[in-house]
């Protein structure tokens, strides 16, 4: 082989190295390995409202229903692997506390009331249902609303001041504090957006010794009904009236015929 063909063969070779090395150059990056799925979600079926609920409405089979629900945060609910008969269970109860379209039913917020009215189905344990007179003047004005929260004023004649001055006087307490109205004549609640219900009739709910308290003043004087704000009234309970003597709560007695406070110790 002369040296003109070895020079040829040479260049051949070089040329076709550097063919494959631009090939190789040109070819586009291998994607990165896929990452494994999540598993699937684990749902659950809970029972919830289909319908807004006000209190005291009486649920109907068409009322509530099942839905899927992540199970991680159904705690508390009711579930269909624990209750598949829970919508039949419910019908004929009665709505203790609102329940929003799409909230998952409590049992804390639906009673089984098995014949009892709708009031006594709703009141709490322990909890009394007082009714009041009440007028526009003595009800601040006609806006209070079930489920707010109220002073109960008492204006009587200071019988003791006027055996002493010889001239009549008057004069105005709070006897109880904090009561939550339960319902404006027969209406508990908002009806097609009305925001005033002027009555006759408010019920509260007090607990046994603070009815007493209620039922004595009535004979004392006039009782009126001061709005409470939605910022001074969270606690769960009214207070005043109370007769736990072992705690020093306020205790209500007769004393020369009027009603008075006093602190047991």
């Amino acid at each position: 082989m002369n040296a003109a063909r070895l020079i040829v063969l040479g260049v051949a070779l070089a040329a076709g190295g550097v063919a494959a090395w631009l090939a190789s150059g040109s070819r586009s990056p291998e994607p990165p390995p896929q990452e494994a799925a999540p598993p699937p979600l684990a749902t659950v079926d809970v029972l919830v409202a289909k319908y807004d609920l006000p209190p005291a409405q009486v649920i109907g089979a068409s009322d509530v229903g099942w839905q899927t629900w992540p199970a991680a945060s159904a705690g508390g609910f009711i579930k269909k692997t624990d209750r598949p008969d829970a919508v039949a269970q419910f019908v004929g109860a009665i709505v203790r506390a609102a329940v929003a379209a799409g909230e998952p039913i409590r049992d804390s917020k639906v009673v089984i009331a098995k014949g009892s009215g709708f009031m006594a189905a709703i009141l709490p344990h322990g909890m009394r249902a007082v009714s009041m007179d009440v007028s526009p003047e003595t009800e601040a004005g006609g806006f209070i609303l079930p489920n707010d929260h109220v002073d109960v004023l008492l204006t009587r004649r200071d019988k003791v001041a006027e055996k002493t001055s010889g001239v009549e006087k008057m004069i105005s307490e709070t006897i109880l504090k904090n009561v939550r109205v339960l319902a404006i004549d027969q209406v508990i609640g908002e009806k097609d957006g009305q925001k005033v219900v002027i009555g006759k009739t408010a019920t509260v709910e007090l607990t046994p010794r603070q009815t007493e308290t209620l039922a004595l003043s009535r004979q004392l004087g006039s009782l009126s009904l001061a709005l409470r704000s939605l910022l001074d009234s969270p606690a769960t309970s009214p207070e005043g009236g109370e007769d736990d003597e072992d705690k020093g709560r306020t205790v209500n007695t007769i004393r020369y015929g009027i009603a008075t406070q006093t602190t047991a110790h």
